[in-house]
């Protein structure tokens, strides 16, 4: 039983940071996915894929996987690097890019 602890990124779809200050337990896939021959759907026998816990902090998450004797990998999160943009940067005489419509 293996598992990966990380924190998540924003979505797309949100312009805040919320859900991105947890840390996140997730297991492994061990069984392999198989699709329904008469429906269609995909379906696996393994539970624990289902199963994901949150913590306030890496160190948390960590102890528990220790804790229930779990290997486990770490995801450091990727910072990201804010650009500083002016509205006033558009109109500057000295551009890099040239003006375009």
């Amino acid at each position: 039983m293996s598992a990966k602890i990380y924190r998540p990124a924003k979505t797309a779809m949100q312009s805040g940071k919320a859900k991105t200050h947890l840390w996140v337990l997730e297991f492994d896939q061990e069984a392999p996915r198989r699709i329904d021959p008469i429906l269609g759907y995909t379906s696996s026998s393994d539970m624990r894929q289902q199963v994901r816990l949150t913590f306030e902090s890496q160190e948390q998450a960590e102890a528990y996987a220790q804790r229930e004797g779990i290997q486990y990998r770490v995801i450091p999160p990727k910072e990201v690097a804010r650009q500083v943009v002016s509205y006033t940067d558009n109109f500057r005489y000295n551009r890099i890019q040239p003006w375009t419509h």
